[in-house]
């Protein structure tokens, strides 16, 4: 720690320089153990950040995400200089995780060897040497969250079983239903035409014939060409007015004609799935991943402060992207 806190003071008397020979002055931003992060650095992470949302976000909505990111964008930046110290600490070697993961790229991009695979990188604009440190870099910091946090995690049969039998409710399985339709578009129709149609449709579903070849024959909409098939919805997906006539009927029975914006449609009920609470054995996965999603991120927390708490953290510019 002595030597840790001797390069400390000299960064920090050193002031925002880093290498006095060079014309360009790197600001350092924060010093994390016998390490540093600049102000360049946090600047490169705030456009990689920027990129990465706008292909997700657009207009305010992009705008809010990214203030709320920002904010932690330098905490981030200092948990990924800690973990990469204390995989170096630990020697945790990723060689092999590095080996078959391009092996792995390789494979399913159809590429014979890593040359291939570094020329296509250089063709799209990425430098294959960052790219490994990157991912290198990734791997190690995975490495240390799983063996300090994954690799402690129990789960015990009781918790899940406990946890199944004080939040059922949450296992819902929601009604489905599964349906065929014909659907006779009002457009370029007048109504006698349209009223004439409806009635003849219905004069053949009454003598027994089959709603889905009749869909095939008189259907203006795109089930036409499924024999009628719309597939299946769960409840609260369907329009209001739809769903509340498609619950009325058993399977097997048919809706009246439904008036829609432009058109009018028909609806058989095929199957109806109805409304139940998942067993103990169907929930248990997700029940396992919910309980240790939850012991995970209660233990990552442990480990990340007790990772500061013993390392020298000295925070020189807390806001350093709003320094003009």
């Amino acid at each position: 720690m002595k030597k840790r806190v001797l390069l400390s003071f000299l960064l920090i008397l050193c002031g925002a320089v880093v290498f006095f020979c060079q014309e360009v002055i790197e600001e350092i931003v924060v010093i994390v153990n016998d390490d540093i992060i600049t102000l360049s650095q946090v600047k490169e992470q705030d456009e990689l950040l920027r990129q990465m949302l706008r292909v997700q976000f657009q207009g305010e909505q992009y705008q809010r995400e990214y203030e709320r990111r920002r904010k932690n964008l330098l905490n981030e930046m200092i948990v990924e200089r800690l973990l990469l110290q204390e995989a170096q600490i630990k020697e945790i070697n990723v060689d092999e995780q590095m080996k078959l993961y391009i092996e792995n790229m390789k494979k399913e991009n159809d590429i014979e060897s890593d040359a291939e695979l570094f020329q296509i990188m250089r063709q799209q604009g990425t430098d294959p040497e960052e790219w490994s440190k990157q991912l290198r870099e990734s791997i190690m910091k995975e490495g240390v969250i799983f063996t300090e946090v994954n690799r402690n995690i129990v789960l015990d049969d009781s918790e899940v079983v406990s946890y199944y039998k004080v939040h059922s409710k949450e296992f819902k399985v929601i009604p489905e239903y599964n349906l065929k339709a014909i659907s006779i578009s009002a457009e370029l129709k007048s109504e006698e035409e349209v009223e004439a149609k409806k009635r003849e449709i219905s004069e053949k579903i009454a003598s027994g014939q089959d709603l889905a070849a009749l869909a095939s024959e008189y259907s203006d909409g795109p089930e036409k060409e499924k024999q009628g098939d719309l597939g299946t919805y769960k409840k609260g997906e369907l329009e209001k007015s739809l769903e509340q006539a498609v619950e009325k009927l058993k399977v097997g029975e048919i809706t009246p004609w439904l008036k829609m914006r432009n058109s009018w449609i028909l609806l058989k009920l095929e199957e109806k799935k109805e409304e139940r609470v998942k067993t103990y054995e169907e929930a248990r996965k997700e029940i396992e991943q919910q309980l240790f999603a939850e012991i995970y991120q209660k233990k990552l927390n442990e480990f990340l402060n007790k990772l500061r708490e013993k390392s020298y953290i000295n925070i020189l510019k807390p806001n350093p992207l709003d320094i003009k």
